[in-house]
């Protein structure tokens, strides 16, 4: 109104003023003190304050903006495809199929308990189990945790039906491994296996990961470098719930390169169908470049069980099997050679000259020697026979003759010529060397000195020898192209995935033995009259000519085995060696199977199996 001052708060004015008349001076004084430290204290926080957010901005900003990125941006992992194995003509012998992990972020689980919980009532996963797996991961500094593998669909279904109620889970697409042929030729192709902790920090899988899958045995193993490929990823970007809201950018993975095998599909068939039930192995190879052709092992193994993941009981149960499937007989089964070593010998005595093509010994079925004799597995021996007639009738007692002859000295020293008593030098498994046994060897071995008996037992590949299937193979193929031991391979080529070729197979020559042609020549017809005439004609096929030498090894003593010979356990190992044709051989061959009788009735069949279903198709090849 005109004339009036306006006051906002009359009474108020009036409350202090007569606050004021009310306080005394002294009073006055110590309020404007109480203030005045307040207004101090105000301005120290605010300054407080504006440092802090100086400090933020200025010195930790860029750190603090990389932890916020961090924690919107999220790296995806994409697992490599493992290259695929073939055999030498482009079949697939092991491929991959698409499988999803069940994953968990442990950055984006709030409560662990409560999320174990929740997962064992949607997943049948055990919560103390599972809690005790995270939490050991993240005292270890994991980030992600694989909680189960290879989900079916249902279980796919249900992760994502609920993936509300399981915040932190991520489904992961895993490649696994797939086998269109079943179990065939799995000791040669191997399995993988959950890589280790003592392997992840060797150094030997570079970029590798927990969780990740390597070879354990065969191809799988030896050539992991190739076929593992590289991994990539995926920048994603998340919400606070770790759901993914879009993707930045992404880097593919690169695939593994292919393998492409020696193996022939149809002859690895063949040889293991014979091989079924039986335990034993088969080993072919090409005899002018040491290829593998078939390199069987029984019995068998499941490898996809590997790939799934064993229990302890699983594999406590297949590893103490007694029939040992998990062993690859062709690299490290080792057993007497029995008369197959008789080609040893045959060539040691022609080039020593302790024998010629016409010299003849009489075989009337014993050889005695000091107060024990020595029996030929003729009872009423053979008569009168030279070389060619004892390989090809397996006289026993020409090669005792022989080998006292010779001396163990000898004996040892063109078994080695031939390749026994050592490694092979196969890319596979590592495999056994055999035993060439000698008088040093048994001295420090047993601390007693060589017996002219022990001599005796050595020349019909019984006694302290051993030989593994893959070494007999070579010996006969040794023979078969005139003297070359080539090393033995399994792989062809390999290939990138845009098709260059990373690794091109070459013959590699190990060792020539130090033989006359002639003295080969006349082994070579031996062993083609062993199949036209002699032990081994069940191995004979009808329109080409096959070359052989049959053997038996001996399991127990012969005076160990009387009344036991319907024991299995008791019987003796059945050899048979070949090759193919007679006059150019393409296919050499060793077959062995335990507690299998005689070589002729328990192994030359499977050897003329082997031959009759791929030969052909090897002929038209060449």
């Amino acid at each position: 109104m005109p004339g009036h001052s306006f006051r906002l708060f009359p009474d108020a004015d009036d409350w202090v003023t007569s606050l004021k008349g009310a306080m005394t001076s002294e009073e006055q004084e110590h309020a404007r003190r109480t203030v005045g430290w307040l207004a101090l204290i105000v301005l120290g926080l605010f300054a407080l304050l504006a440092l802090r957010l100086w400090f933020l901005q200025m010195v930790a900003g860029e750190e603090l903006l990389k932890k916020s990125e961090h924690n919107r941006l999220r790296l995806q992992d994409l697992p490599p495809w493992r290259g695929m194995i073939l055999d030498r003509q482009g079949e697939i012998l092991v491929a991959n199929r698409t499988s999803f992990d069940l994953l968990v972020v442990l950055e984006d689980v709030a409560d662990i308990s409560s999320f174990c919980q929740n997962l064992e009532k949607i997943m049948g996963l055990e919560a103390n189990l599972t809690r005790s797996q995270l939490e050991a991961a993240r005292e270890n500094g994991q980030q992600t945790v694989r909680l189960k593998g290879d989900l079916s669909w249902q279980e796919l279904c249900l992760v994502e039906t609920y993936k509300a109620e399981l915040q932190g889970v991520l489904i992961q697409v895993q490649p696994k491994r797939e086998y269109p042929h079943q179990n065939l030729a799995c000791h040669v192709l191997g399995y993988l296996g959950e890589i280790t902790e003592t392997q992840l920090k060797s150094g030997r899988f570079p970029g590798a990961k927990m969780g990740d899958y390597v070879g354990r045995c065969g191809i799988e193993m030896a050539w992991e470098n190739h076929l593992r490929g590289q991994r990539g990823f995926r920048r994603i970007e998340v919400d606070a719930y770790g759901r993914e809201l879009g993707q930045l950018d992404q880097q593919p993975s690169t695939p593994g390169a292919n393998v492409f095998l020696t193996l022939d599909l149809k002859m690895q068939q063949e040889a293991e169908a014979c091989l079924k039930d039986k335990v034993g192995a088969i080993v072919a190879l090409d005899p002018n470049t040491g290829k593998i052709l078939a390199l069987a092992s029984s019995p068998s193994f499941p490898q996809e069980a590997f790939e799934k993941g064993l229990s302890a009981a699983a594999w406590q149960q297949l590893s103490t099997r007694k029939d040992h499937p998990l062993e690859n007989r062709a690299l490290k089964g080792q057993y007497p050679p029995g008369s197959t070593f008789k080609i040893v010998m045959a060539l040691a005595a022609l080039e020593e000259k302790v024998v010629t093509p016409t010299s003849v010994v009489y075989c009337n079925g014993s050889f005695p020697l000091g107060n024990h004799v020595f029996h030929c597995w003729r009872k009423g021996g053979h008569g009168r026979v030279d070389l060619y007639k004892a390989l090809v009738q397996s006289c026993d007692i020409f090669f005792y003759t022989m080998g006292r002859k010779l001396g163990i000295e000898r004996i040892a020293k063109w078994s080695r010529a031939f390749g026994l008593g050592e490694p092979s030098g196969l890319k596979l498994d590592a495999e056994l060397p055999g035993l060439v046994a000698s008088p040093a060897w048994k001295l420090a071995r047993f601390k007693a000195p060589w017996q002219e008996g022990d001599t005796i037992s050595v020349s019909i590949g019984q006694g302290y020898n051993l030989v593994t299937p893959l070494q007999m193979a070579q010996v006969v193929a040794a023979v078969a192209n005139g003297g070359v031991l080539y090393q033995p391979q399994l792989v062809e080529r390999v290939e990138s995935p845009a098709g260059e070729v990373l690794y091109q197979f070459q013959p590699i020559v190990r060792s020539r033995l130090p033989a006359h042609p002639a003295n080969l020549a006349l082994i070579q017809k031996a062993l083609a009259g062993v199949v036209r005439e002699g032990t081994g004609r069940a191995a004979a096929l009808p329109q080409v000519e096959v070359a052989g030498k049959t053997g038996t090894s001996q399991v127990v003593a012969l005076e160990k085995r009387k009344g036991r010979k319907k024991d299995k356990r008791y019987q003796h190992h059945a050899w048979f060696v070949a090759y193919a044709p007679a006059d150019a051989p393409q296919v050499a061959l060793s077959v062995i199977v335990e507690h299998g009788g005689g070589g002729g009735a328990g192994a030359a069949p499977l050897a003329k199996r082997v031959l009759a279903a791929t030969l052909p198709q090897t002929l038209a090849a060449h």
